[in-house]
């Protein structure tokens, strides 16, 4: 709510206030009177008295009654439908006066209506209260696995702070580059940790906002000549202040051929690193290998980016403990005889780690599970079993190995629609190769 906006409901408050003090003064002028002679009226009317002498007129006329109640209503609905006539009408005059007379012209002329609302809108106006560097990297800490990524975390908070002391001492600095390269599989933690990463450089100062703003290559780039550039400064301008999170980059330019505009997209955003270089931060995470190929395929890109973190798979026994703190955050109960079946299943299912996805792979096995209870409590309840607080958060083994085969029937129709499109890739090849061309492009063989 804005200046005008408060003053405006500030306003019809008061006028309110005045015109109930008025309607309810007159109402008890001439209410009494109004109802009495309405009842005697019905009374006539219905057959129960005899024609009203003139003398019961008057007296009709000049006696209250007791009816507050319904005297109150009517005087609300008056209340409400005047209120509704002035707040459209005061909204209209309010917006007219606002744009002839801004806000400074009004603090000069009205210094104390100013004085009355301006606690109240510092009130709405006011931020969140700034988050402290120690609660930050505590939490990155009570993450469950990524020790390498806390160690580079911790040595990277501690240059920057180094840094800004020996700035504030007049001593010499080099030049460090915050930009960073995040390379890993799917599933193990770069989107978190670079949401952490915008929360303490805005702590330290770096970034005004702190926010962070996730894209990949269809964020950036546009289908025809000439719109990559401005979609890619339209994702710029709504990161500055934060981190600009670039998911799978590498695909930027992974391909050459074509009126592929992703080079646009790069030339864009390392100008956009330049000219912005004290307000943003970005970071282009994807695979191992292919964010090497990425980082070399442009030197703006290697003199921008030299700070790697590498994000390891997670170990079986961390993926436990991560489904067991889901658990716990979800108010359920894993059975002691459930654990082994867990663990096997994680063990099956995580035999391709791209394609699990570790941590992403655990959390998906934690909605099948819950359905997979879900089914087996509705079965139950159906066939007359009483159901507990208890009985509601226990995780079974029978609920872990219900879920293992829904996972399995998906991964086999997965495999299958996989098979299929492989096969009609090739049949499209097939179709659209030349009947002469032989095995080595030269003819048929004789």
């Amino acid at each position: 709510m804005d200046d005008k906006d408060i003053q405006l409901e500030k306003t019809l408050e008061k006028l309110r206030e005045i015109t109930s003090r008025n309607l309810r003064r007159v109402a008890d002028d001439i209410w009494g009177t109004v109802k009495s002679a309405e009842e005697l009226a019905n009374r006539r009317l219905s057959g129960k008295q005899e024609e009203a002498s003139d003398d019961e007129l008057i007296s009709a006329f000049t006696q209250p009654t007791n009816n507050g109640d319904m005297r109150d209503a009517v005087l609300e609905k008056q209340l409400e439908a005047l209120e509704k006539l002035s707040k459209n009408e005061m909204k209209a005059f309010s917006d007219k006066l606002w744009d002839e007379y801004p806000p400074t012209d009004i603090e000069k002329t009205a210094p104390a209506a100013k004085t009355e609302t301006a606690p109240k809108a510092e009130e709405e106006a006011k931020e969140e209260p700034e988050e402290k560097l120690e609660d930050i990297l505590s939490e990155l800490h009570s993450y469950i696995g990524l020790d390498g990524i806390k160690t580079e975390v911790d040595n990277l908070v501690n240059m920057v702070r180094v840094h800004q002391m020996r700035k504030a001492h007049d001593l010499p600095t080099v030049d460090m580059s915050l930009h960073m390269v995040f390379s890993g599989n799917p599933g193990t933690g770069k989107t978190m940790i670079a949401r952490v990463m915008a929360r303490i450089y805005k702590c330290l100062g770096i970034l005004s906002k702190g926010q962070l703003v996730e894209v990949d290559r269809s964020g950036l780039v546009a289908g025809y000549v000439g719109q990559t550039a401005g979609k890619t400064m339209e994702v710029v301008n709504n990161a500055l202040g934060g981190v600009l999170f670039i998911d799978e980059a590498y695909a930027l330019t992974y391909h050459k051929e074509g009126n592929d505009f992703g080079q646009e997209a790069v030339d864009t955003l390392l100008k956009a690193m330049e000219d912005h270089r004290d307000d943003l931060v970005v970071i282009v995470a994807g695979y191992d290998g292919l964010m090497d190929e990425f980082i070399t395929s442009n030197p703006g890109l290697e003199s921008r980016f030299n700070r790697y973190l590498h994000f390891a798979d997670y170990t079986t026994e961390e993926m436990m403990d991560i489904f067991k703190l889901r658990c716990k955050q979800g108010g359920y109960q894993l059975d002691e005889d459930a654990e082994d079946e867990v663990l096997d299943f994680i063990n099956a299912q995580n035999t391709d780690p791209i394609t699990f996805g570790n941590a992403r792979g655990i959390r998906n096995l934690f909605e099948q599970v819950l359905i997979a209870q879900s089914n087996r409590i509705i079965k139950e309840t159906e066939a007359g079993v009483e159901m507990t607080r208890e009985k509601l958060m226990q995780l079974s083994a029978e609920d872990i190995t219900e879920a293992a085969k829904m996972a399995e029937a998906t991964r086999r129709k997965d495999m299958r629609e996989d098979d299929e499109l492989t096969k009609l890739l090739k049949q499209l090849k097939q179709s659209t190769s030349k009947p002469e061309d032989g095995p080595d492009g030269e003819g048929e063989a004789e």
